[in-house]
């Protein structure tokens, strides 16, 4: 294709589950952008099942990546998500450091926890990795709850005043992203689910309002990520494309919201058509 990216997707990969690369590389594949993938982990299923394995891939990523040099291969976009460690974050600094160029793009999802607590395995050492390793991204898209631990304010709280969510926004930009995306945000005067965000460049402050559909489903905001990602290498500006990969989003979780067999995460190749409309 005549806008084809080559795109490089960093994050876990599921033994089962349609969350980290598996639920990334469709969509933005779909879109016709040449992609390759790095993964930090490979889990042998969704976390929310309560038992599962992970195997830290440090290792191989260090040999990929010296590989990737050797061969001299380009990369217009980054993308991260699930980072299992230290030594990981210090690897990919360099990495994207590397890279950099005209045009060249990092998105990055801090992933670390929801519903106002971390995920299981994600500990404060966690926190302290991300919050090193956001300052290398363009844009970075935590939830509120990864918002809050980022900046150490107003952790657990599930909605937030006006006044309170410049404060976090403006914390999350002392650490370094041009942009910065929270979803799953609650205003507290008006009980509206929204999308709050920032412009570097800009410099405008923006909110998305989204109907909430009760209806869990892992992997949301790996899609999410893809779909705002795609939207921005077609040219649109944050808030343009932080509104239709909210629109989309919706879109599929009002599709899903009866199947029986949520823990799977959403069925993203059954409605790849829908993603390019």
């Amino acid at each position: 294709m005549e806008n084809s990216k080559n795109i490089l997707i960093i994050g876990d990969m599921p033994g089962y589950g349609k969350m980290g690369l598996a639920g990334m590389l469709p969509i933005l594949s779909n879109l016709g952008h040449s992609i390759y993938n790095l993964p930090t982990a490979l889990v042998s299923n969704n976390f929310d099942y309560g038992t599962f394995s992970v195997l830290d891939t440090t290792d191989y990523m260090g040999r990929t990546i010296q590989v990737w040099k050797e061969l001299g291969f380009p990369f217009d976009c980054i993308t991260t998500g699930f980072l299992a460690s230290g030594a990981q974050v210090e690897l990919l600094r360099d990495f994207i450091a590397g890279q950099r160029k005209e045009g060249f793009l990092v998105v990055t999802d801090p992933i670390m926890g929801d519903g106002g607590k971390l995920y299981n395995g994600s500990t404060q050492e966690t926190v302290e990795n991300m919050r090193r390793f956001v300052g290398a991204a363009d844009v970075i898209v935590p939830n509120l709850t990864e918002a809050e631990f980022l900046t150490g304010q107003y952790v657990g709280k599930e909605s937030l005043s006006g006044e309170e969510k410049r404060r976090v926004l403006t914390g999350l930009l002392e650490l370094g992203p041009k942009s910065v995306v929270i979803t799953s945000g609650r205003e507290a005067e008006t009980g509206r689910h929204v999308v709050w965000g920032f412009a570097g460049g800009t410099e405008e402050y923006f909110t998305v309002p989204y109907r909430f559909i009760k209806a869990h489903f892992p992997g949301t905001g790996d899609i999410f990520t893809s779909l705002l990602t795609g939207q921005l290498l077609k040219g649109k500006s944050l808030p343009q494309a932080v509104q239709k990969a909210v629109d989309l989003l919706e879109r599929l979780i009002f599709m899903e919201q009866d199947v029986a067999e949520r823990n799977n995460g959403i069925r993203i190749e059954k409605y790849l058509s829908v993603l390019t409309e």
